[in-house]
């Protein structure tokens, strides 16, 4: 997918970078929230639980990350989120 050409233009300018590295920047971080909700939420479950988190404080953490995303995800509930992690 190719970037808005005003959103790199206007990183460019901001920044000073030049007009390819605001692509390339502004590339990154739409592949980085373009990640779906089901791979976003196993990829936190497996980072908090190998610092030793416990799954209902790990639930609570991933729901309200999502609340906060860029492209907010939907509202999932504590057993949506188990189901995603566990299937």
């Amino acid at each position: 997918m190719r970037p808005d050409s005003a959103l790199v233009a206007h990183v460019a300018a901001t920044t000073g970078l030049t007009a390819a590295e605001a692509a390339r920047v502004v590339e990154d971080v739409l592949a980085y929230h373009a990640e779906p909700v089901e791979d976003y939420v196993r990829r936190r479950h497996t980072e908090l639980q190998t610092y030793g988190a416990k799954n209902p404080e790990i639930f609570a953490q991933i729901a309200a990350e999502l609340a906060t995303r860029l492209v907010a995800a939907p509202r999932l509930s504590e057993r949506q989120l188990r189901r995603i992690v566990y299937t």
